[in-house]
């Protein structure tokens, strides 16, 4: 698959590139394994004289011997003396960049931390030595979202605040989707609604769809369901190293999610443990769920949902590892007729998201979300508020059309109306097929 979209990260890299002429620079690159930032630093660096450098989980006397290697190899410069510590490769680097600027990109930057913790703080004492001498464009990619947030932004670690730039990688908006299939021949709004559910825009799931010819529902699930597949395990294999020991109690959480159970006491009632801490940590160190409060709720209201971000593991959580155990004795036809049986009911919340995401990027509203009353009374899919023009787009969103009815929308929408009195409503009925209606040149 061709390389897609990210023209807003480019540029900010090619911005910071420009400002090595004057010091070097220090770029954050993350976001969760398979959104394509290796492929976004080195199409970055494609034309520019770069340098990469992979942090496997080898000894240190060995990963430098190979770093070694390469630098001579696209340096060619001579090297006196043994370098055997990452400390010795970080100031060959830094005082090769005195002479000639170029990009220096570190990808798997957190492994570092099972290698030698000490290269942290070896690496700020260089860095802020040698930063304003030097003319490296140094990114830092890193995949463990949870350890990369550590070693730049908590205030204890020696590389906070070192950072120019800390770049979060998102998936693929609807629309790049959309560009893909196009890319393939693949056309109709069911098929980049069924693309959408399934891989939420992750480039790495749309590459492997797009190179088995797995871009129709069928052929996807044909994909998914079988024993070698590659995507059948990822949930498991991008998780439990971030979550450590604990994974079991995480897991349990984000599976009740998927299945609708989305209130902390609901959740609490079921595993019969306090999960604070979990929801906590699962929002805001490994950024795999959100809080969802009415459009009108205020700061601290308690009025909340909790959602899994991501769409493959949504699906994965709710489809694949609720049944394990068919995965485990190779049942796939069963786990197919679980699917076949509740895809209708998970993909409601996810048109629900699609039509948010749509709305967000059309660039017309400063707020796009939901609204609800306790006991989830009169919920309204989509709410969207444009303060400055005063209009509040009102939406019923449902993936059979013939159920939509305004009528009954305004109905339900009685106390939100209330909320703004100033704000002229439009109401809309949107359906799978209305996709297309938010997409450029349409689909």
């Amino acid at each position: 698959m061709k390389f897609y979209d990210r023209e807003r990260e480019l540029a900010e890299l090619e911005k910071l590139e420009k400002q090595t002429s004057g010091s070097a620079r220090m770029t954050v690159l993350t976001g969760r394994r398979r959104v394509g930032k290796t492929s976004l630093a080195l199409e970055f660096a494609r034309s520019r004289k770069h340098l990469y450098l992979f942090v496997s989980k080898k000894s240190e006397s060995l990963l430098c011997s190979e770093y070694l290697e390469d630098i001579q190899r696209q340096f060619e410069v001579p090297v006196v003396g043994e370098i055997k510590t990452f400390r010795d490769i970080f100031r060959l680097l830094l005082e090769l960049s005195r002479k000639a600027p170029f990009t220096l990109i570190v990808d798997e930057f957190q492994e570092f931390l099972q290698i030698n913790p000490a290269v942290y703080s070896e690496l700020q004492h260089l860095w802020d030595v040698n930063k304003g001498k030097c003319h490296l464009n140094l990114i830092c990619i890193g995949s463990i979202y949870s350890l990369m947030h550590s070693i730049f932004e908590e205030k204890k670690e020696p590389l906070f605040g070192r950072a120019d730039r800390v770049l979060c990688l998102k998936p693929f908006p609807v629309r790049t989707i959309s560009e893909v299939l196009d890319d393939y021949g693949v056309t109709g709004t069911k098929a980049l609604f069924d693309c959408y559910v399934l891989t939420g825009g992750m480039p790495k799931y749309l590459d492997l769809l797009t190179a088995n010819s797995a871009l129709s529902f069928d052929r996807m699930m044909e994909f998914l369901l079988q024993t070698d597949s590659p995507m059948l395990n990822e949930g498991r294999n991008l998780l439990i190293e971030e979550f450590g020991k604990h994974y079991g109690t995480y897991f349990s959480i984000l599976e009740l999610i998927s299945l609708g159970k989305t209130a902390r006491m609901e959740m609490q009632s079921i595993l019969e443990m306090d999960i604070g801490g979990y929801l906590d940590r699962l929002e805001s160190i490994f950024g795999i769920i959100c809080k969802h409060k009415p459009i009108n709720a205020k700061r601290n209201s308690r009025l909340q949902k909790y959602r899994i971000t991501d769409n493959f593991l949504n699906f994965w959580f709710r489809f694949i590892y609720r049944n394990r155990s068919a995965v485990e004795t190779g049942n796939f036809s069963y786990i197919r007729e679980v699917i076949d049986r509740d895809y209708s009911s998970h993909c409601g919340l996810m048109l629900e998201r699609c039509f948010h995401e749509l709305l967000a990027e059309a660039g017309n509203y400063n707020r796009v979300g939901s609204y609800w009353e306790r006991g989830n009374q009169n919920e309204i899919d989509l709410v969207a508020l444009n303060d400055l023009k005063k209009t509040i787009t009102i939406a019923d969103i449902k993936l059979n059309k013939s159920r939509l009815s305004v009528e009954e929308l305004k109905h339900r929408a009685h106390g939100l109306v209330a909320c703004y009195p100033r704000h002229e409503p439009e109401w809309l009925g949107l359906s799978v097929e209305n996709i297309s209606d938010y997409l450029p040149e349409g689909r």
